[in-house]
């Protein structure tokens, strides 16, 4: 890496247990605390952490990071990765076919952040659209950023009330104040300025890892087919629609993906 990096993390569950990294999307707040809980009950030792540029990692430049998609994960575990997060797991697992005895790849697509390829449903245009059009929040304000959470979570699909107290603990957790911190934070726009080549979409029927696609039914961000797309690729991939979900991972869902992800074969040592 370019530059001596700290990644933020929180543990649970039995430090000799079976490990199961969460890869933030951007921060490890994506994955539900109630998700992790449930992967302790079932015998793993739970790592969720941000990634460069947000929540306690490694923060320079926000708005100009100099790393590529590779440079952001390089460990060995069950590895799961939830949107942005989802395609820096899929880049790992490719280029470290025996570092990996499990993956999960939790609403992202086979592609960069980008123009994408004409057989993957883009973004919902009315979603955007009203998601764009509301008012850009003071980011130095914790409670207007809250509320910017949750009204652009109602447009998603989500639960706006669990989304506002989401935004409080990224606030809370952010390194400073500063704007363009925060919204890097909230928004993951570093993250769309990432050098994510070369394509990797195309070697993913070379992958030999267990590997489980989840997608929420009602994702409008990125649209259900990217994650059945995703699944397509991957040879033996199972691939677990939350009905009643859409960008984010509910609480309620928390048993189901969990017991799913533990079906998936462990590291053996």
């Amino acid at each position: 890496m370019p530059e001596q990096v700290e990644f933020g993390a929180e543990h649970f569950g039995e430090p000799e247990a079976p490990l199961v990294l969460l890869a933030g999307g951007p921060t490890m707040l994506s994955w539900p605390d109630a998700l992790c809980r449930a992967l302790a009950r079932g015998g793993r030792h739970v790592v969720r952490y941000d990634l460069r540029h947000a929540g306690e990692s490694t923060t320079v430049d926000p708005e100009s990071p100099a790393y590529t998609l590779r440079d952001l994960d390089d460990r060995s575990a069950h590895l799961a990765g939830f949107g942005v997060g989802g395609m820096v797991a899929q880049v790992t697992a490719l280029d470290h076919p025996q570092a990996f005895a499990a993956l999960t790849l939790a609403g992202t697509r086979p592609v960069a952040p980008g123009p994408i390829n004409p057989d993957l449903p883009d973004h919902d245009p009315d979603a955007m659209r009203q998601r764009f059009e509301l008012p850009k929040p003071d980011w130095s304000d914790r409670a207007a950023v809250a509320q910017f959470a949750a009204a652009g979570a109602e447009i998603m699909g989500d639960n706006p009330e669990a989304a506002h107290a989401r935004a409080e603990r990224v606030f809370d957790r952010a390194p400073s104040t500063r704007p363009a911190i925060q919204m890097s934070n909230h928004l993951g726009l570093a993250f769309a300025a990432l050098d994510c080549r070369p394509r990797w979409r195309e070697r993913l029927p070379g992958l030999a890892v267990p590997t489980l696609v989840v997608h929420g039914r009602r994702n409008r961000f990125f649209p259900v087919g990217n994650g059945e797309a995703l699944a397509r690729k991957i040879p033996g991939a199972r691939l677990l629609v939350l009905e009643s979900a859409a960008t984010a991972l509910p609480d309620m869902a928390a048993d189901e993906v969990a017991a799913a992800m533990l079906a998936l074969p462990i590291m053996q040592e």
